[in-house]
C-alpha cells in the first residue's frame, strides 16, 4: 500500500489595509540627525527591492510635519510597552487570520477540517490565536490544534512539515495551516542604523493553506533542516520591555551564500540539495528575507536571475512578513502557469535553513 502524498491544494493570503513603507522611510530620514547615516539609510531604502509594506496602523502627518499614526500608537512621546503591543496583536491578529481563510475560497466548516496548524512569532495571548480561529471560522471545536510559536521566518516550512506528516499518517485528514505576523507592532525608537535597516524590511500579512491527500496543487515531497555553524548570534528575536527586538546581523547574506555554495560543491545526499544540482529544479520558492538574502541564494547556487522572480515580486509588493512570506510566494506560483519540481528554502534564527522539495502539478 502506497503512502499518501500531502498536497497544498489552496492558499489564501491577506494584508492589513494601510500601506506604510514610504511613511516609514520618511519618518526615519526625518529622525536621523547624522547626515552620513541619513544618506546611507536613504540609499539602502532605495535599493531594498521593497515598494510596499502593510499594517493596521494608518500613517498620519501632523500639522507641524511630524509623522505618526492615527491611533497614536507610535506617538510623539514614549512608544508603547510590550503590553500595549500585545493588545494590538489580540485585536488585529484574529481578523487578519480570518481574512486569509476567507481568501481560500472555501467554507472551512463545510470541508471538514480535521487539524489546524498556526504559526506566529509576533504575539502571544490566551485563549490563543488557534482557538479564536476555530471559533471565528466555525470549525469543529474538537479539531486537533498545534501552534508553531516564535520560530520566525522559517516557521511556514515547519508548519507544512507538520501537515505533511499528519496527511501521511492519516490520509483522510484535512489540515488548515495558518501563518500570521504583525511585524509592524514591534518597531523600535532607536538611532542605531543597523536596527533601522532591519525594521525597513518587515511588514504584516497572513496566509492560509488547505493541505490534504487529494491530488492537485503543490505536492510536498520531503523536508530537511540544517544549521550553519558559528551563526547563532546572526539572527535574534528577543522579548523586551518595549516590544520584540529584532537583530539581523550584516553577515547574514554572506554566510548564506557561503553555506549554499559549499552545499552545491559537496553535492551529497546530506545537504539541502539532496545530491541534486540546482538545474534539477524548475521552481525556487525562497523566503524573501530581503534583497541581499535573495542575492545571496542566487549567487551561492549560481541561479539565473529569473529563478527568484516570485520571491522578489513578493518582497517588492509586501516586504518580509516573516512566517507568512513563503506562503505568499507559493500562492503566486499556484496562480501562475509554471509547473514542475521545485525547492523551497527559508532562513531564520540558529542560523538555520529549512527546506522542502515539491512538485507543482498540472
Amino acid at each position: 500500500m502506497s503512502t499518501a502524498v500531502a498536497h497544498i491544494n489552496r492558499i489564501g493570503t491577506a494584508n492589513p489595509p494601510f500601506e506604510v513603507h514610504d511613511a516609514f522611510v520618511r519618518f526615519v530620514t526625518g529622525e536621523l540627525q547624522d547626515e552620513r547615516s541619513r544618506r546611507l539609510f536613504e540609499r539602502m531604502a532605495a535599493r531594498s527591492g521593497i515598494a510596499k509594506r502593510y499594517s493596521f496602523l494608518e500613517p498620519r502627518t501632523l500639522p507641524d510635519g511630524t509623522l505618526t499614526d492615527t491611533a497614536g500608537f507610535y506617538g510623539t512621546g514614549t512608544w508603547p510597552s510590550t503590553g500595549r503591543r500585545m493588545e494590538r496583536y489580540e485585536r488585529d491578529a484574529p481578523r487578519l487570520a480570518l481574512a486569509a481563510i476567507d481568501a481560500l475560497g472555501i467554507e472551512p466548516a463545510a470541508v471538514g477540517i480535521t487539524h489546524l496548524v498556526v504559526a506566529s512569532c509576533t504575539g502571544f495571548m490566551a485563549p490563543g490565536l488557534d482557538q479564536l480561529i476555530v471559533t471565528g471560522a466555525g470549525l469543529d471545536p474538537g479539531v486537533e490544534r498545534t501552534v508553531v510559536g516564535f520560530m520566525g521566518c522559517y516557521a511556514a516550512v515547519n508548519s507544512l512539515r507538520l501537515a505533511h506528516h499528519i496527511v501521511r499518517s492519516t490520509p483522510e485528514a484535512r489540515v488548515l495551516v495558518v501563518t500570521l505576523e504583525l511585524c509592524s507592532i514591534h518597531f523600535q525608537r532607536t538611532g542605531e542604523l543597523a536596527s533601522l535597516l532591519a525594521m525597513l524590511l518587515f511588514g504584516d500579512g497572513a496566509a492560509a493553506a488547505l493541505v490534504t491527500a487529494a491530488s492537485g496543487g503543490i505536492a510536498l515531497r520531503d523536508f530537511r533542516a540544517v544549521t550553519i555553524p558559528g551563526t547563532a548570534d546572526a539572527i535574534t528575536w528577543g522579548i523586551r520591555d518595549q516590544g520584540f527586538d529584532m537583530h539581523l546581523g550584516g553577515e547574514v547574506p554572506a554566510r548564506i551564500a557561503e553555506a549554499l555554495a559549499a552545499d552545491a560543491r559537496r553535492n551529497d545526499n546530506l545537504g539541502l540539495l539532496r545530491g541534486a544540482s540546482p538545474g534539477d529544479f524548475d521552481l525556487w520558492a525562497v523566503h524573501a528575507g530581503g534583497r541581499t538574502v535573495l542575492d545571496a541564494v542566487e549567487h551561492g547556487l549560481g541561479l539565473p536571475p529569473e529563478a527568484l522572480l516570485p520571491s522578489r515580486t513578493v518582497l517588492n509588493d509586501h516586504g518580509n512578513m516573516s512566517s507568512a512570506t513563503l506562503m505568499f510566494i507559493l500562492a503566486r506560483m499556484l496562480a501562475g502557469e509554471a509547473r514542475g519540481p521545485g525547492l523551497a528554502l527559508a532562513f531564520g534564527p540558529g542560523m538555520a535553513a529549512e527546506s522542502f522539495r515539491f512538485t507543482l502539478e498540472t
